[in-house]
């Protein structure tokens, strides 16, 4: 008999409702049933006076901690992506609303974000009351790689991060730490990881006077983290200001520094087209709320995968990093200097009127 396991464990302890995401093996990356899970896990909590706050975490092959979400089932996407199957459909809708329901909790949501925390993982923790990075956090919004672009809310709260530091991360996919992610307003305090299970035991069994006291006793855990890209934010800031991905890839390729090289050097392994989609999503997501970015990364996500039948930046890209491993996607076009704002357009065009659209009830 095979054993099947909950691939999110939900309890209530004291007056904390806690979350791990139990599927170490794919470190955590969210399926379609675990985001149904948290979904109603988190519906049911939000009504249940008993429950003052939510704690989340992930869980690695060791136990608990070590890894929070490595994002969405990137193999599901493109098996479903390649088969037509209408899952693909149900599994953005429903974590996009996921998403929404996190930034919107009414009670304080506290990610314990520890270990690799990248897309999906990004979107089921950028939203929270508190977020809690440790010396060990990998965080970045890696989609560029893959042919996709920075979704689940990535428009929204990467075009608020200081300066032009939003665009530097979509378009690279560059992994940031603690310090940097707290300086660029990704994460509210750092845990020493070693602590962590202390302070998370601490929420079942102390009594707090109300949920504000919950979040203050995390918060007050905090220790200083030092952030490493600080030397690089007036270079970011200029040169990821630039008009369009032409103007950026041929500043970073003039000067003579390690840091343009290397950064030109990533971009010219992404896919040229998305880099343009996400140049100009990041550009239209600061001047949006949270809803209205959502339902545009809808919009977006169905292109990706159906715009253009047969031609899938995200279904070659995912081919390319997890299915064939060949590490050599066959974008289209192949460079950045040729992509049209013809090609581009399609993406922010929706495919649905309004009144239809899939996450239409978004306040």
């Amino acid at each position: 008999m095979t054993e099947t396991v909950n691939e999110v464990i939900s309890e209530v302890r004291g007056q904390v409702g806690f979350i791990t995401l139990n599927r170490p093996r794919a470190l955590n990356a969210l399926s379609l049933g675990m985001v149904r899970e948290l979904m109603s896990t988190l519906l049911a909590w939000q009504s249940d006076d008993k429950v003052l706050a939510v704690a989340i975490r992930g869980s690695n092959k060791e136990g608990p901690f070590g890894a929070f979400c490595a994002g969405g089932d990137i193999r599901f996407l493109h098996q479903a992506g390649s088969q037509g199957n209408p899952q693909l459909e149900d599994f953005f809708t429903e974590e996009y609303a996921l998403n929404h329901l996190i930034h919107n909790y009414t009670k304080p949501y506290i990610a314990f974000m520890d270990g690799i925390v990248m897309g999906g993982g990004m979107g089921i923790s950028q939203g929270a009351a508190l977020r809690v990075v440790t010396e060990r956090t990998k965080m970045a919004m890696p989609e560029t790689a893959i042919g996709l672009f920075p979704d689940v809310g990535g428009g929204y709260f990467l075009s608020r991060c200081p300066g032009h530091v939003g665009e530097w991360l979509a378009l690279t996919g560059d992994t940031i730490g603690a310090g940097d992610a707290i300086e660029n307003r990704l994460a509210d305090g750092c845990l020493p990881s070693d602590q962590q299970a202390a302070v998370w035991d601490a929420l079942a069994g102390q009594t707090f006077a109300d949920a504000d006291a919950i979040k203050a006793f995390v918060a007050s855990k905090f220790v200083a983290a030092s952030a490493h890209h600080s030397g690089a934010r007036a270079q970011i800031d200029h040169i990821f200001s630039l008009p369009s991905v032409g103007e950026i890839i041929t500043a970073l390729e003039a000067p003579d520094t390690d840091w343009a090289r290397t950064t030109a050097a990533t971009l010219r392994k992404r896919s040229p087209l998305m880099l343009h989609v996400v140049l100009e999503q990041i550009r239209r997501a600061r001047g949006m709320g949270l809803a209205d970015d959502l339902r545009m990364e809808r919009d977006m996500v169905r292109h990706c995968f159906y715009l253009r039948p047969g031609q899938s930046e995200t279904v070659e890209g995912i081919r390319a990093l997890a299915v064939d491993k060949d590490h050599a996607p066959k974008w289209n076009p192949a460079r950045i200097e040729d992509v049209t704002p013809d090609m581009v357009a399609p993406f922010f065009a929706s495919p649905w009127p309004a009144h239809s659209h899939p996450l239409a009830a978004l306040g």
